[in-house]
């Protein structure tokens, strides 16, 4: 709860200065008074104010209602007695940072009720001083009204922007977690049968090296090749595990289409910001199976490539003069545009399709804003 206050005092969203003033200006009212008991009590009912608002914030459960109404009380007292509205403004503050909703709109509604009573009263004895001020007790009395609700709605989207960064933290490690396990089981099945195949046959070859030389040498030829393949296939998972870069994809793409006689136009340069490296694989890999399904299936004589991003996503286009060709039903299953949009779902991402003068694909995925160097 203490850190909670902390947090409102640096948040408020006023300069400290107004703050200083806003403690200091009830003893001007107090002391306006021509009576040495009221200047008393004023000043004691101002004291008792500022230290029950600072217990208020550190409390929880029923002690809410207890301290709010004791503040409402003293608020209710200072505007009758002194023409101090003002302490009202504290009040929309503090509820405004009451984060349970139902004591929140029970608190909001007894402090604007109470609040909207006594300047009603007070205007009607006419009090001199009051009326002078009228201006800014409209000011604060239009600030009891917003004010509780803009900062209730700041909170309770921080909290849901906290409880995204959680989940968003708690999916990566989940991610790690697999991939972690996938290499495992990956170096098993490559390195563990293939290690323990060398072993056995460097053992055998080890006790036929005096009883039958050429047997012996036939094991170890086997051991080479084993090792030769178990080499290979370590390579080609680390190269897997790198992924594709959408910069070298463009330049394989453009060479398939080169190849296939058709002209490759549109963005070849580029800088992303804020992409993953997961977000960039998958996004060169739906370029690669675009490109493949224009090659194969389109009839284009062009093929035509954007790349662009906005503050909160990646939007990539790839367009062609050719016919688009309904999926076929093995494309339902996990291939072609279905395949596509599967991998696009897993980062949030999703595929649009144009058949408007030729197929255009619109694919959009949101930027990573936690995305940093470390990833690298």
């Amino acid at each position: 709860m203490l850190k909670r206050y902390m947090e409102f005092q640096r948040n408020t969203g006023i300069s400290p200065y107004i703050w200083i003033i806003l403690y200091i200006l009830p003893f001007y009212f107090i002391f306006k008074s021509s009576s040495m008991v009221v200047i008393i009590v004023g000043i004691l009912l101002t004291i008792l104010f500022f230290v029950f608002y600072q217990i208020a914030f550190i409390s929880k459960g029923w002690p809410v209602y207890l301290w709010t109404f004791i503040l409402i009380g003293i608020s209710i007292t200072s505007t009758s007695l002194f023409s101090y509205v003002y302490f009202a403004f504290f009040l929309a503050h503090f509820i405004g940072n009451i984060r349970d909703r139902k004591t929140f709109l029970i608190l909001y509604f007894v402090h604007l009720i109470s609040t909207s009573i006594s300047i009603n009263i007070t205007i009607v004895l006419q009090e001199a001083f009051f009326l002078k001020q009228f201006p800014f007790v409209i000011i604060v009395w239009i600030s009891v009204i917003l004010l509780p609700f803009n900062i209730h709605n700041r909170n309770e989207r921080g909290q849901l922007e906290e409880k995204l960064e959680d989940a968003n933290k708690r999916i990566s490690e989940l991610s790690k977690l697999e991939e972690r396990q996938r290499i495992a089981r990956d170096l098993h099945d490559t390195l563990g049968q293939k290690l323990s195949l060398i072993g056995l046959k460097s053992d055998l070859a080890r006790k036929l090296i005096n009883k039958n030389p050429e047997q012996a040498r036939d094991e170890l030829k086997d051991v080479q090749q084993t090792a030769r393949t178990a080499l290979n296939e370590v390579r080609k998972m680390v190269s897997s595990m790198r992924g594709i870069r959408l910069e070298d994809e463009i330049v394989l793409v453009t060479k398939i289409l080169k190849a296939a006689q058709i002209n490759f136009t549109g963005t070849k340069e580029f800088k992303l910001v804020n992409v993953s490296l997961l977000t960039e694989n998958i996004l060169s890999m739906c370029l690669k199976e675009a490109v493949t399904n224009i090659v194969k299936h389109s009839g284009a004589s062009t093929c035509f490539f954007s790349i662009e991003q906005t503050w909160k996503e990646t939007i990539m286009k790839i367009q062609d003069d050719g016919k688009f060709k309904i999926p076929e039903e093995h494309e339902k299953k996990g291939h072609g545009l279905m395949g596509m949009r599967e991998r696009l779902e897993f980062i949030n991402g999703n595929l649009e399709v144009v058949t408007e003068k030729g197929t255009t694909l619109i694919i959009r995925v949101p930027n990573d804003v936690k995305q940093t160097g470390k990833e690298e």
